[in-house]
């Protein structure tokens, strides 16, 4: 438990790091934007599924966040710009998340 504890919270703050900084990642390979924010928002949710914490607050906070960083990067950050298939990307990432870290089941105490 120890270990999801830890990734979960460094998974935390890089997807905070990445989405809230001035700097945009990606570079020039095709589509390199959308599969980070793919990647930051599936690791968030795998951990934070694996920590078994309640699936509907974790997935809640996640859609939250992806819609806030979005409406930040167009209004506050330099370099960066709002853009809904970021956001899509970001969606996808927690369902991924979820269903690899088998989330969606039925969790018993």
């Amino acid at each position: 438990m120890r270990f999801w504890r830890i990734a979960f919270a460094l998974a935390c703050l890089v997807n905070l790091a990445a989405l809230y900084t001035p700097r945009s990642a990606g570079g020039d390979l095709p589509y390199a934007d959308k599969l980070t924010h793919l990647l930051l928002f599936a690791a968030v949710a795998y951990t934070g599924s694996r920590l078994r914490l309640p699936l509907v607050w974790l997935a809640g906070a996640l859609v939250l966040n992806a819609a806030v960083s979005e409406l930040v990067q167009h209004a506050w950050l330099t370099n960066r710009s709002g853009d809904v298939s970021d956001a899509l990307a970001d969606l996808t990432g927690v369902l991924l998340g979820v269903v690899l870290a088998g989330g969606w089941r039925s969790r018993t105490t």
